[in-house]
């Protein structure tokens, strides 16, 4: 009988023991797992199982509603060098009892693991992962930090190494190739010192290069293989030491090869080390750069601040600012953490942030947000989020998390590449046993050059960095313009939208009424009017008297008093101001009242017509004005559709207003498709029709009451508003607060996943091609046989053009120009919003 091990689960919502009776059935029910025990006080569920069942009592747990507690971490891996790596690395740290999923990023060097609690642990996958020749550790707070210079100096290494390898390695290059390429040079050489003397110098040198610079190939290469799963640096490693080994041979021991193909390969063997060593060089200089966005984010972290306390200025550091503490901040500063400023105003650079480029005005009560640059006059701000809840730390964590996903199109990648340096070396093997038995006279040299050719020009990094140097550029430029991809599968999936789907209120329009229009009866002043309505409104909690208010307000009208206010339900309000009885409300108070609107009931069918919400006002019994109110549309609304338009997008709008108010903002902003009259549960049956008749869709809203739709679309995009992005249902925050936002990611996940193809067809295509000429695919015909050192090189070549390819994704503009005025609309009104 096999006696399977036993693992622990932590659970999540047990409290009472129905609970602990539906857990224990649940996983019973699973094939494979045995002796379950539930138990209430500790929160867990022992059982006994096969590893690979631990994984199907996770996902059953979540179906019962009781969901196992899980980790994420993220490590550091070394020694990775190629996409084989990634899949040997991935493989064993999925076979660890207790991992839920695995996400390895060659071009940042690290693996991101969620794994159920309890069952494995940190230690247990860095030990799984040193164990196959990758040692693992931590990547704490700061990793992108530590990241850049740690390719830094692996660059500076790598330089030095590349330094040493060239300067032993051209002498060799130059004995052996010169003489070949100069008869004077080689009859001087065997004059002089004679052939064996310089075939011994060379032996000397080549054995410095392979052996001082080149010794990691070595080390790293022949554990592998030994261990069975061979990687680019086996094949060096064997392609090298083949050239090697057979020139050594040739060189001491004669007698053992025929004179006619005795010869040397030294000179191959320094050089394809140089030249590997190289492109490994500007791999590293190249991977550093990728993080070239989160080091700017990193950049807007101050060091300290200075604080307020009992009327005495410190200076502390940043670390040790608390929620509440009165930062001082100088004109011309960087502003240190997310608050609210108590005291000054100035105006505030959030481009950084938001992607905004007008500084935006701030005063007592206004948020500010750290990282942002203080303009030229002084603050003093309370501190509402430290540490890592600032609106910075946040975003860079994002930022990161994204750039270690994995998307869908690696999957590919992943399975083709695990086989491939395998695959590859039993192809140089059978190049070498064809030459041997097809080739002609030298045959030996030649089926050693094609074989070793084979082994260096299949090395597959090029198809590792394909993906991920792609997605570390592109999410961090989108960083830079103010788009967030939270989640890295939604970089793909906006790629391959067929249509965007607007929430209106907030969304396409500002997201609360304004006074809009105001058409006086004969004999009326714009100010008295005014003034006395909004005294009225000033009692009443509606929007539209909110709206009211703020333009009287913004118009700076006195604020008058009030007597005898009522609000007539369903008609509007009534009161005495300054001894005169003014009524505001609909038509209906009216015709209640007797007045006469005759006058402008034109007016007020026209705004009707364009959607404003219509009200009269009548002062002691005359006809005073009608008003027209609207949730204005954002100035840039108009011009953001127009572009997602020309990106080949239809674009719809989903509101719970009225439809006249709905068909009336699509005709003034350019909307391909209204829904209306939709409460908030029913945006994601409006989306579900959307999607079956166009395919992939994208929905945009602001996060708070449209969570259920922008978790149930395929892409959901939340407008943030600068600070708040922490939207979870979201795929991508928006930090500028409108539509602009969504073209710019559009754009950035088009091009990069167009980047992306770009990277996978040249290192697929390169391998495909290369290979059969490796071998010697061309030599019947042409009699052209590929050198080891120019294989070398092309390997070199393809890996700096995928990462020099992915480096171009920084030059992305904004796809819509935000500076220009003549791109925005003006604004324009909507009736107040039903959502």
């Amino acid at each position: 009988m096999t006696v399977h091990p036993k693992f622990t689960l932590s659970v999540q919502g047990m409290s009472c023991a129905s609970c602990v009776g539906r857990v224990e059935r649940g996983l019973s029910s699973i094939d494979g797992l045995g002796d379950v025990a539930v138990n209430l006080a500790t929160e867990s569920a022992q059982f006994s199982a096969t590893p690979e069942n631990v994984a199907a009592a996770v996902a059953k747990l979540d179906e019962l509603g009781y969901p196992a507690r899980t980790q994420k971490v993220t490590l550091n891996i070394q020694s990775m060098s190629c996409a084989s790596c990634v899949g040997r690395v991935d493989k064993a740290l999925e076979a660890v009892p207790g991992v839920l999923s695995v996400s390895v990023n060659l071009a940042a060097e690290t693996a991101t693991v969620v794994y159920a609690e309890g069952v494995t642990s940190v230690q247990d996958l860095m030990k799984a992962s040193a164990d196959i020749g990758y040692p693992a550790s931590i990547a704490e707070a700061g990793a992108t930090q530590d990241r850049s210079e740690r390719k830094a100096e692996e660059a500076r290494e790598l330089a030095k190494k590349m330094a040493i390898a060239a300067a032993f390695a051209l002498p060799v290059f130059l004995i052996e190739m010169g003489g070949h390429l100069v008869p004077a040079l080689h009859h001087l050489i065997a004059s002089t010192i004679g052939q064996q003397a310089s075939w011994v110098l060379q032996f000397v040198l080549t054995s410095i290069v392979l052996f001082g610079p080149g010794r990691a190939f070595y080390t790293r290469g022949v554990s592998a293989l030994l261990k069975g799963a061979p990687d680019m640096n086996s094949l060096v490693a064997v392609g090298t030491g083949a050239a090697y080994l057979y020139s050594v041979v040739a060189t001491f021991l004669p007698n053992l090869v025929p004179a006619e193909v005795r010869a040397v390969y030294f000179e191959a063997a320094a050089v394809i080390v140089v030249l590997i060593l190289l492109g490994r060089f500007l791999e590293a200089r190249a991977k550093g750069r990728t993080g070239a966005a989160i080091q700017k984010l990193l950049g807007l972290q101050v060091k300290t601040a200075r604080v307020l306390k009992g009327g005495e200025m410190s200076e502390v550091p940043i670390e040790t600012l608390a929620i509440g503490d009165v930062v001082v901040v100088r004109p011309g500063e960087r502003i240190a953490v997310d608050g609210e400023v108590v005291e000054g105003s100035s105006h505030v650079d959030e481009s950084m942030i938001t992607g905004e480029p007008i500084p935006v005005a701030k005063s007592s009560g206004s948020a500010v947000t750290g990282g942002t640059v203080n303009g030229a006059g002084g603050l003093q701000f309370k501190a509402t989020r430290v540490g890592a809840d600032t609106t910075l730390s946040q975003i860079i964590r994002m930022v990161e998390e994204a750039q270690g996903a994995k998307l869908p199109i690696q999957g590919l990648v992943d399975r083709i590449t695990l086989w491939f340096v395998p695959a590859v070396m039993m192809v140089a093997a059978l190049t070498v046993l064809i030459w041997l038995i097809f080739g002609p006279d030298p045959a030996l040299t030649l089926a050693l050059a094609a074989g070793v050719s084979v082994l260096i020009i299949a090395c597959p990094c090029a198809m590792g960095l394909a993906t991920p140097t792609s997605i570390m550029v592109g999410t961090g430029r989108a960083a830079e313009m103010g788009v967030l991809f939270r989640k890295g599968d939604a970089l793909q999936q906006l790629a391959e939208i067929g249509v965007v789907a607007l929430d209106k209120t907030g969304t396409v329009t500002e997201g609360r009424p304004e006074l809009t229009d105001l058409v006086l009866g004969e004999g009326f002043d714009r100010s008295f009017v005014l003034a006395r309505i909004a005294a009225v409104e000033a009692r009443s909690e509606h929007p539209v008297a909110e709206a009211i208010v703020r333009a009287a307000e913004a118009e700076g009208l006195e604020r008058l008093d009030v007597e005898d206010f009522s609000s007539i339900t369903g008609h509007g309000v009534s009161a005495l101001v300054e001894g005169k009885r003014v009524l505001v409300g609909a038509d209906r108070l009216m015709a209640r009242e007797g007045i006469e609107i005759a006058p402008l009931a034109g007016e007020e069918s026209s705004l009707a017509k364009r959607g404003r919400t219509a009200l009269f006002a009548a002062i002691d019994g005359k006809l005073a004005t009608v008003i027209g109110v609207a949730d204005p549309v954002k100035p840039s609304s108009r011009a953001a559709i127009a572009a997602l338009h020309a990106q080949g997008l239809k674009v719809a709008m989903i509101t719970g207003d009225k439809r006249e108010t709905a068909e009336a903002i699509a005709e003034e902003t350019g909307i391909d498709t209204v829904i209306a009259g939709v409460l908030p549960d029913g945006k994601v049956a409006a989306l579900s029709e959307l999607k079956a008749a166009n395919g992939l869709i994208a929905f945009v809203g602001d996060g708070i009451n449209d969570a259920p739709a922008l978790a149930h679309a395929d892409v959901g995009i939340a407008i943030g508003t600068g600070t708040d992005v922490a939207i979870e249902s979201a795929d991508v925050v928006l930090m500028s607060g409108d539509l602009r936002g969504v073209v710019n990611a559009h754009e950035v996940s088009r091009r990069t996943m167009h980047n992306i193809r770009e990277n996978l067809f040249w290192a697929f295509a390169y391998n495909t091609a290369l290979i059969p000429v490796a071998a010697g695919a061309l030599y019947p015909a042409f009699g052209m046989l590929l050198s080891p050192v120019l294989a070398a090189g092309a390997m070199a070549l393809s890996s700096v053009f995928v990462l020099t390819n992915a480096l171009r994704l920084r030059r992305i503009r904004p796809a819509m120009d935000e500076t220009r005025p003549e791109v925005a609309v003006l604004p324009d009104a909507a009736a107040v919003p039903a959502e």
